[in-house]
């Protein structure tokens, strides 16, 4: 989908703003999430229930409401704007350098406190190496990185010994 000046428009539209204080962030739009025109909407993604067991809404919201997110603090990106599906449906150079440094670009703009990416195949990509669960030690100017488990139902085989890692950021967010 392209704009008047033929400028190629994002799947999901970025929540950012000045002020955040947790902007997640996917590979790109899965293809439920595309066609629905919202966030982390596939029935069985754990996403919207993550964020509200963690303490970060105060209820359950629907993917059709993530409009809501800040005002509780938080926003939504992706690496991939301009593209949706499974990871591995991608087309080559999705989450490559360009892609990186437009996130980069963005979260430098917003300056949130916290960038979470929301599988450890995203928070890679960006760093660019291998890496674990929780804090990493690269700073986007202030924005402190943190790297979460993923709540695709694709990843769903290793949630219930990792989903602690959404309440610890949840911890970490609230005494920063």
């Amino acid at each position: 989908m392209r704009d008047e000046a033929g400028v190629r428009n994002p799947v999901l539209p970025d929540l950012l703003r000045p002020g955040l204080r947790i902007v997640f962030c996917g590979t790109a739009a899965g293809t439920v999430s595309a066609a629905r025109g919202a966030y982390y909407a596939h029935p069985q993604n754990r996403f919207w229930s993550a964020l509200h067991a963690s303490g970060l809404t105060p209820r359950l919201l629907q993917p059709e409401e993530f409009d809501q997110l800040p005002k509780w603090g938080l926003g939504l990106t992706d690496i991939a704007k301009q593209v949706s599906g499974m990871d591995r449906e991608l087309p080559p150079g999705a989450l490559g350098r360009q892609a990186c440094a437009e996130l980069k670009a963005r979260i430098e703009a917003a300056g949130p406190r916290w960038l979470a990416f929301t599988s450890l195949t995203a928070g890679r990509r960006y760093l660019g190496r291998a890496a674990g669960f929780g804090e990493q030690p690269e700073r986007i100017g202030g924005t402190r990185v943190w790297l979460l488990p993923s709540p695709s139902p694709t990843a769903g085989w290793n949630w219930d010994r990792h989903k602690h890692w959404w309440r610890t950021l949840a911890d970490e967010a609230s005494e920063d």
